[in-house]
């Protein structure tokens, strides 16, 4: 089964930015792109910020299976509707990968429940990402480490909830280390947030960082049916349990009553 990936992106730094825009002259979603050259089993669309809906409509959510999400110059512009959509689509079993600046995306932070904080530095250091997970299915075809000539620097202590696994920890060229490589998982949705991919520098022209990309879109796909009945809480009639039984007590609600939410 082909998987559908959906590359989102603000778009915002290339029709703002010249060297953004020189650097990533098809956007920062068509370098992206990028890493599902000759993957026959991932197929791709793209979506921006300044599509309607911010080109994540509810028909759009439900045929996608994996999500990969850049923003970083207009988190707050991004509609509360749109995220929790995105939310319990991934609850619902849609992978999503969060991208660098994502971090401190809405839907991150509202997935992660955490301020999503972090030390940075916009000084062009050496970044060498140590694959600390080598038998993980998000390093396959990488040797020890990754390392990009120049980039941002990301650094300890990062506000996230502990992570199911870590697979990359990053070292700068300042000193600095951080988890770079990190997965989690939300009702029946996977999640990898990988950190390289500042918009100054052409991270996302690295192949090693490219087949990380695809990689990781395989991990999070899901093939199970959507769980689409997650985030209902029904009042199931004492008739109705699995061993018959009878009302021993008081009781606030009828059979069949909403819950308080």
């Amino acid at each position: 089964m082909t998987i559908r990936a959906l590359i989102w992106n603000e778009n915002e730094h290339e029709k703002t930015n010249t060297l953004v825009a020189k650097l990533y002259p098809q956007g920062i979603h068509g370098a992206i792109s990028k890493a599902f050259d000759g993957a026959q089993d991932i197929s791709f669309s793209v979506a921006t910020q300044d599509m309607p809906e911010h080109g994540l409509t509810e028909e759009r959510l439900k045929n996608t299976d994996v999500l990969l999400w850049w923003g970083h110059k207009i988190h707050g512009q991004v509609s509360d509707a749109i995220v929790e959509r995105v939310q319990k689509r991934v609850w619902e079993g849609m992978g999503l990968i969060v991208l660098h600046s994502g971090h401190f995306s809405k839907i991150f932070r509202k997935l992660m429940g955490t301020p999503c904080s972090l030390k940075w530095r916009e000084a062009g250091e050496v970044e060498r990402l140590w694959v600390i997970n080598r038998n993980h299915p998000i390093a396959a075809g990488l040797g020890e480490y990754i390392e990009i000539e120049h980039e941002e620097m990301y650094g300890e202590p990062f506000t996230i909830p502990e992570p199911l696994e870590t697979v990359f920890v990053s070292w700068f060229e300042g000193g600095e280390v951080f988890r770079s490589g990190v997965t989690f998982q939300r009702g029946a949705g996977k999640i990898f947030y990988f950190r390289p991919g500042h918009e100054a520098y052409p991270t996302y022209h690295n192949k090693q960082v490219l087949q990380v990309i695809q990689n990781a879109t395989r991990w999070a796909y899901n093939p199970a049916k959507p769980w689409v009945s997650i985030d209902d809480a029904p009042n199931v009639p004492h008739d109705k349990a699995p061993v018959p039984l009878e009302v021993k007590g008081p009781r606030l609600h009828h059979d069949g009553e909403a819950g308080f939410r």
